[in-house]
């Protein structure tokens, strides 16, 4: 958890030490960034950044919020499976994604950092544990299209294709 020793930093500053996590966090996996790097981008000393983070996690955590606070969309569809609810949230989220400052760290935390994160294979767990199996299987096959698309765009239209049938496959599915 961001230390509150950040959050009452002058504006200009916190800026400052974020737009350096952005930079180190959209170069470098998880397990690759180091804080030498941040602190020197940022112009602060290692402690401070130990005054304001727990470690890389911590911070890339921070920066990971803010990120998915501006692009991400809500992808609660509600009581009744929706192929196209589906579809075109992930199509938001792929285009907001490609138009928005976060572009490199988001591929990178789909691709490589989501799996170094500490229990987010747990919490993903719990959380679609509680969905029915077509909402379940929708909220699967949107992560991994979106990973598809971030790894290969050159067949981004043929990953979507299939997604839309496969959505269209599982509402079929439902309702027999």
């Amino acid at each position: 958890m961001v230390k509150a020793t950040f959050t009452r930093l002058p504006e200009v500053k916190k800026k400052r030490v974020t737009e350096a996590l952005l930079n180190e966090f959209s170069h470098h996996a998880l397990t690759d960034s180091q804080v030498a790097r941040i602190v020197k981008d940022a112009g602060i000393a290692r402690g401070a950044f130990y005054k304001y983070f727990d470690d890389l996690t911590d911070a890339y955590m921070y920066l990971y919020r803010i990120a998915i606070q501006d692009i991400h969309v809500n992808m609660s569809p509600g009581d009744k499976f929706d192929p196209d609810f589906f579809y075109d949230r992930v199509l938001k989220f792929i285009d907001d994604t490609r138009h928005s400052k976060y572009e490199p760290m988001m591929k990178l935390h789909m691709l490589q950092n989501e799996a170094a994160l500490p229990d987010s294979m747990k919490t993903n767990s719990e959380q679609l544990l509680h969905m029915s199996p077509e909402m379940w299987s929708a909220m699967v096959l949107s992560h991994e299209v979106i990973n598809s698309v971030f790894a290969d765009p050159d067949n981004k239209d043929r990953n979507l294709k299939r997604y839309k049938e496969a959505l269209y496959l599982l509402d079929k599915g439902a309702k027999e």
